[in-house]
């Protein structure tokens, strides 16, 4: 799990898949942190990756650090403890000026199930145990 949270915070940049009932949709995310040995995700009820989630909670991350990708498939599982929150947002504390554990807006996503794997053009494909 640490591989994989290393990775995404290198890459600080990474895209999440949800499915909005028919349709994939990939939308650039930032936040990845563990509590309580899991990862964790975060992001606003207001917006349709949150309904997304809720609605079918298969997702998809890659990311890119310019020589090599990883691509990581859970389930997403809202964490509605306030504590989740607390923690997710003292780790990104930039998100403070949007969102407060207590808003009723702000929202965290356990992953479960959680595969990765590891690729690059010059080796073959890696699996990431958990």
């Amino acid at each position: 799990m640490e591989e994989i949270l290393d990775y995404l915070k290198k890459c600080s940049t990474y895209y999440l898949a949800t499915i909005d009932g028919k349709e994939p949709r990939v939308r650039p995310f930032g936040t990845i942190e563990v509590f309580e040995g899991k990862l964790y995700i975060q992001t606003g009820k207001v917006k349709k990756v949150s309904k997304e989630m809720k609605g079918n909670p298969n997702i998809e991350i890659c990311a890119f650090d310019g020589k090599t990708w990883m691509r990581v498939s859970a389930k997403a599982y809202l964490d509605d403890r306030r504590e989740a929150r607390v923690h997710m947002l003292d780790k990104y504390p930039e998100l403070r000026r949007m969102y407060d554990p207590d808003d009723g807006n702000t929202e965290v996503f356990a992953l479960e199930d959680v595969k990765a794997t590891l690729y690059s053009f010059t080796s073959e494909p890696r699996e990431i145990k958990v």
